[in-house]
């Protein structure tokens, strides 16, 4: 494989034109008298933003969106001379760094400020120093928290689903009427959830197609096309089940013809390794991260940063006739809420359902939330299921911390080490 133009499935083209006119929109929003909610990808509650007629903005996009932009180490330089240490999540960097700047978004186009930021807390600490901080730029505007507490004994109790519930009716539901100006109506937000199921659905369906040998889809660097309509602004809109629905017959004929993934240089035609990958994938080398994997006939099966914005494929779905119960069951499922041993398991059962040889660990940098446990997880993963884990580093945005000679001494070691593994057993 070997190509100057960049390769790219319908559906990423789609999923392209959808971000950009979703940015191009946001640059309109108070012209068109549209209230602007600050909010994160992991329990967000997009369908309850979207019933009061208000646009949603999710500063982890903003930041991922400059790091494949080049724009990050700018940005993140910005934010360390005013006081932001080295170790400060590099998101929440390059998200201040960005707004120093004049908050202009992908599109070239001003982001408007917030009129409520969101905190949905699910599991990373970070995000509540985070909008401390945008509290702090964004003087006067008001902060609704939704706590979601941590599934410290792998399961959503009944007492820990009411207490979100309480919230979102109590207190989060109040604070969408006060800043919209609208009444809040239970039928719209029901239709937005019934949609979002519908496009959960077929989500699901390209995700576990990577169980097909060979698999039709890298679900890790392909997957983060995959994932951003429904972790993002469009869950609970036509748009999204358009953009699933495309995607389910693009993967359907791939599989019907015995088709890889598609890679940036075109279609992989050798398999020759599957991978479970646990943690963010790096955004300042997204394509040359990638082309590492690829060069080498690895294929990425599964992922866990694939389900930051839900766990669809252990049988979650949003359910419009408990739309309160169920937006208490999406927060709580999250995968950065998941305690270590739900992570080992969920990650043991993938190399075994997917039929991996591998696993490997990006750890991040700066991302306490991914990364704190993961060498003890790989230990147990390996005793659960006797496949052999690497373990790599990078960032998110920080390109000071992308070593790609590193990565690829370290990934082509590995790939070795399987094909070793294989002519042992083979003997």
């Amino acid at each position: 494989m070997s190509s100057t133009t960049i390769e790219k499935e319908p559906s990423m083209v789609k999923q392209k034109q959808m971000l950009a006119d979703y940015f191009r929109g946001l640059s309109r929003a108070k012209e068109e008298g549209k209230k602007v909610v600050y909010t994160f990808v992991p329990g967000n509650l997009t369908e309850l933003v979207r019933a009061f007629d208000m646009v949603p903005v999710y500063p982890e996009i903003n930041a991922l969106q400059s790091g494949m932009r080049k724009k990050s180490a700018e940005f993140i330089a910005d934010a360390e001379k005013i006081g932001h240490s080295e170790d400060v999540c590099t998101y929440v960097k390059c998200d201040i760094g960005m707004m120093l700047e004049g908050n202009i978004g992908p599109t070239g186009e001003k982001i408007p400020p917030p009129d409520l930021l969101l905190l949905s807390y699910t599991g990373c600490f970070t995000f509540m120093k985070w909008f401390e901080n945008l509290k702090h730029h964004y003087s006067g505007v008001p902060v609704a928290m939704l706590h979601v507490p941590y599934q410290g004994d792998g399961q959503i109790t009944p007492n820990l689903r009411q207490y979100i519930v309480d919230q979102i009716k109590n207190d989060l539901i109040p604070t969408l009427e006060k800043v919209s100006g609208n009444k809040f109506d239970e039928e719209k937000l029901r239709s937005n959830l019934e949609k979002s199921r519908e496009a959960e659905d077929n989500l699901v369906f390209a995700l576990e197609s990577a169980k097909n040998v060979p698999s039709p889809i890298d679900a890790y660097f392909a997957g983060v096309y995959y994932i951003g309509p429904i972790f993002t602004a469009f869950r609970g809109t036509d748009d999204c089940i358009e953009y699933y629905n495309e995607l389910r017959g693009e993967i359907e004929q791939k599989i019907k013809i015995g088709e890889g993934p598609t890679t940036p240089e075109g279609i992989l035609e050798n398999e020759r390794y599957r991978l479970v990958v646990e943690g963010p994938p790096n955004w300042t080398h997204f394509r040359e991260f990638w082309k590492i994997f690829y060069d080498e006939g690895a294929v990425v099966v599964a992922s866990t940063y694939t389900k930051v914005g839900g766990v669809y494929d252990q049988g979650y779905r949003h359910d419009p006739d408990d739309p309160y119960g169920t937006m208490a069951d999406y927060c709580a499922g999250c995968y950065t809420n998941l305690n270590l041993p739900s992570r080992v398991e969920m990650l043991s059962k993938y190399v075994t359902d997917y039929k991996a040889d591998g696993l490997v660990i990006n750890s991040i940098k700066s991302c306490n939330s991914f990364s704190a446990g993961q060498l003890m997880m790989m230990q147990e993963i390996e005793k659960k299921t006797g496949v052999t884990g690497a373990f790599i580093e990078s960032d998110l945005v920080d390109p000071r911390y992308f070593s790609h000679a590193n990565l690829k001494n370290r990934l082509e070691s590995y790939f070795q080490m399987i094909d070793q593994k294989r002519k042992g057993g083979a003997g």
